[in-house]
């Protein structure tokens, strides 16, 4: 039922152009969500895809003011400036930030923010892509590998509790595929609306029942992989 009231973009069907990633990403926070609760902060919150799957006492979402970025539609109650969280020292019980780290230059200074309005013991989810295309330009500053944000979260005071990557090389690379496709060639039919259609059922369910047929054959390998989920407790 949770699942249901998530918006078609973020739980998608296979022929949605990134249904790999947001599939694996949607099934990877579902899985977490319940070790959330009390206060909760959902940093970077845009339009709150998620909502529906935490059961927490406040739901509170804080999003970065900025102009270039039009908010329309979207359910931000409190914005901060790029570089303090308008809020007092041990407020929350919980956050969860999805696919945002990657647009914080500051992420380290952001993190310690974090640490500060989050209370002792407090739990904190976080998802960030390591392949994924440019996207919000020009506001798009990193990638990292599970190494690198383990490092980040830990160095700004945080445990990892449970790290995992989503999705595979073999649903990396088609993932990869269908995105170029999406981007370079549909453009081009776009006005041909049958024609789009069709093209888009064909090619887009294609490679993505080939990744998970070949996914289930072959070694997948978790070197290439689509994003990093890490549940982890502020020291």
């Amino acid at each position: 039922m949770k699942l249901k009231q998530i918006a078609y973009e973020f739980n998608p069907g296979i022929t949605y152009p990134a249904y790999l990633t947001r599939s694996r990403l949607l099934r990877s926070i579902a899985g977490h969500a319940g070790k959330l609760k009390g206060v909760l902060m959902d940093f970077g919150c845009g339009s709150k895809p998620y909502k529906s799957l935490f059961e927490v006492d406040k739901y509170i979402g804080v999003d970065f003011e900025n102009p270039g970025h039009p908010h329309l539609n979207e359910q931000i109650d409190v914005f901060y400036d790029g570089h303090s969280i308008p809020f007092e020292d041990n407020h929350f019980d919980s956050v969860f930030s999805s696919e945002v780290f990657e647009h914080i230059f500051n992420l380290d200074e952001i993190l310690k923010e974090i640490n500060r309005v989050m209370k002792p013991g407090g739990m904190l989810l976080i998802t960030c892509p390591f392949s994924i295309c440019e996207h919000e330009v020009p506001h798009d500053f990193a990638r990292y590998s599970s190494f690198g944000i383990k490092s980040m979260l830990e160095r700004n005071g945080f445990e990892i509790i449970q790290q995992n990557k989503t999705g595979n090389s073999i649903e990396t690379v088609s993932q990869l595929r269908i995105m170029y496709i999406h981007q370079h060639i549909t453009p081009h039919i776009r006005k041909i609306p049958i024609l789009r259609s069709v093209f888009r059922f064909i090619v887009y369910t294609g490679i993505n029942l080939y990744a998970v047929v070949l996914s289930k054959i072959f070694p997948a390998g978790e070197d290439l992989y689509l994003n990093n989920v890490v549940l982890c407790r502020r020291k």
